[in-house]
């Protein structure tokens, strides 16, 4: 196991879109010893969710696992960690809501994100099984932002309204979790 350097914004290859990981190399050593590497980078970098290019592998592959329920972005659901590879995203409802993303390859930043908040997620688990599963609320976007990365797109890339990107002591500062300024206006 092996805590690998993630890549940020900038780096050539957090642009390009990822390639679908072969199906008949999912039960291989190397496969493993990338899923166990991916789980140790998650928790050093202290994230929720790693996609496979933020650590310069360009495959169709994240892995998402959300310990505590009380983190940065508020209270939100425990999630175990789990392995998506050659997801695929399908919105159930238009319902939207906006958060404040951060992300491992922007260090620092935050940025707030309007997204859908019912999704199915189709994809091939760790075991081979083709899986489905549906998301809502903020671990929709939590799906849809580790997903983003296997397109070549960052949070970045969907913030609307550019006066809503700042860096982290700033966010603190002046925004609350809700996205609503506490700043006089």
């Amino acid at each position: 196991m092996t805590v690998r350097p993630v890549i940020r914004m900038g780096h050539p290859n957090l642009r390009v879109p990822a390639q679908p990981y072969p199906p008949d190399q999912i039960e291989s050593n190397d496969f493993a010893t990338l899923i166990e590497d991916m789980r140790e980078t998650l928790h050093a970098y202290g994230g929720i969710g790693l996609a496979a290019p933020q650590i310069d592998v360009g495959y169709r592959i994240a892995v998402i696992e959300i310990e505590e329920t009380q983190t940065r972005y508020g209270e939100i659901e425990h999630t175990p960690f789990d392995v998506y590879i050659n997801p695929r995203i399908t919105p159930i409802s238009d319902e939207t809501a906006g958060y404040w993303e951060g992300c491992l390859s922007v260090p620092g930043m935050m940025g707030y994100v309007e997204r859908p908040q019912h999704i199915r997620i189709d994809y091939t688990d760790r075991h081979s099984k083709t899986s489905s599963k549906e998301a809502h609320g903020f671990l929709a976007t939590v799906f849809q932002h580790e997903f983003d990365h296997l397109d070549g797109i960052l949070y970045v890339d969907r913030i609307e309204d550019k006066s809503r990107f700042a860096f982290e002591e700033e966010y603190i500062q002046f925004h609350d979790q809700r996205g609503q300024s506490q700043v006089p206006e």
